[in-house]
């Protein structure tokens, strides 16, 4: 970070040189048509005029970048105007005198009227320092433009970590919960059923520090939970599965994004609820995938939500939204004892 800086300030540097050595060379480009026996008609007058321009323009460069960098951000932005004002007239005196001075040793003269001096020069220098004056405040604009957006930046990516992190633990606590029922049922799957759970979380500690993951493996992720969640409820619970996205790895997405969605139909469509089934479905149309989670509840039951309860798919919501915005829509729905969940959401 600090050479990316280093360079860009050699660069800001290299652009004004630049830009001031083709302010100076204009003058002599302009004339440079002149022959020698113009030369010898005007005399050496306009090639003083020329060097004593030269000369003169350095006393403008030094105002610009002193109103620049000292008193525009000390005075200007503090509007101590009356100072400011104060310092400008100051300054334009003494280019005045430094003008002078070098007007009487160019030309050898000692005559010089400084009321013709104030004149010619007063629309020059007011011209510097409104340049000035601008440049200051675009590039300030454009450092408070840049910084906001970084921190919008920085906002985002830790309210994105928050959330994934919320998701995390209650993904486990419904893990843990089956591996507590196998092992209670004996059952000779709590072994696979272990390995199976390694292999989830080292999905979840190793990839999902990525901001985004093949789409086929977060399907082979969604796909591991439901097995797991088979072994739970064994026949008690018919479970549909449809997933069907290419193989080939060519499409992205935020990881943990969609498994919110099963975790609330395994907990909310089971239970309390005569005939309880689960229908998941994922394909993919072009760059659109398209994803849906229905399961039976009981429209008659008054559901007490404890403090985990809503919390995945409260942060899904949040998650989609920050992260694409109008690219994607988001249903939820009760509809005759099902309850269904339907994502679209524009990969590209």
């Amino acid at each position: 970070m600090t050479e990316i800086n280093y360079n860009r300030k050699w660069v800001s540097i290299i652009t004004h040189v630049a830009v001031w050595v083709i302010v100076l060379a204009l003058p002599y480009l302009l004339n440079s048509h002149h022959d020698d026996s113009w030369v010898q008609q005007t005399g050496n007058t306009e090639r003083g005029f020329l060097y004593l321009d030269f000369f003169t323009n350095f006393l403008w460069i030094a105002a610009f970048y002193l109103n620049a960098y000292l008193l525009t951000p000390r005075l200007f932005y503090r509007k101590k105007y009356v100072t400011y004002a104060s310092l400008l007239v100051l300054l334009f005196s003494v280019i005045l005198l430094i003008h002078g001075f070098l007007f009487k040793s160019v030309f050898g003269t000692q005559h010089f009227s400084w009321l013709r001096g104030n004149i010619i020069h007063l629309s020059t220098f007011v011209l510097t320092i409104a340049i000035s004056t601008v440049f200051r405040l675009v590039k300030d604009k454009m450092a408070a433009d840049k910084k906001t957006q970084q921190k919008q930046e920085e906002n985002l990516k830790t309210e994105l970590s928050f959330l994934r992190s919320q998701i995390n633990p209650h993904f486990i606590f419904n893990i843990l919960n089956n591996l507590v029922a196998l092992e209670r049922m004996r059952s000779p799957e709590l072994g696979p059923t272990i390995l199976k759970l390694s292999s989830l979380m080292q999905y979840m500690l190793y990839e999902t520090d990525e901001d985004k993951v093949p789409l086929n493996m977060e399907v082979e992720y969604l796909q591991n939970y439901i097995d797991l969640q088979r072994q739970r409820f064994g026949g008690k619970l018919p479970i549909n599965v449809e997933l069907k996205i290419p193989s080939d790895g060519s499409y992205e997405i935020e990881p943990m994004l969609l498994i919110p969605f099963i975790e609330n139909a395994f907990k909310h469509g089971v239970g309390m609820i005569d005939q309880p089934a689960l229908v998941i479905g994922l394909r993919l149309e072009g760059s659109r995938l398209y994803f849906s989670v229905q399961n039976r509840y009981n429209p008659a039951s008054v559901e007490v939500k404890d403090k985990i309860s809503g919390i995945g798919l409260g942060n899904v919501r949040r998650r989609l939204k920050l992260l694409y915005g109008e690219q994607q829509v988001l249903h939820i729905s009760r509809d005759e004892g099902w309850f269904v969940v339907t994502l679209e959401i524009n990969l590209h």
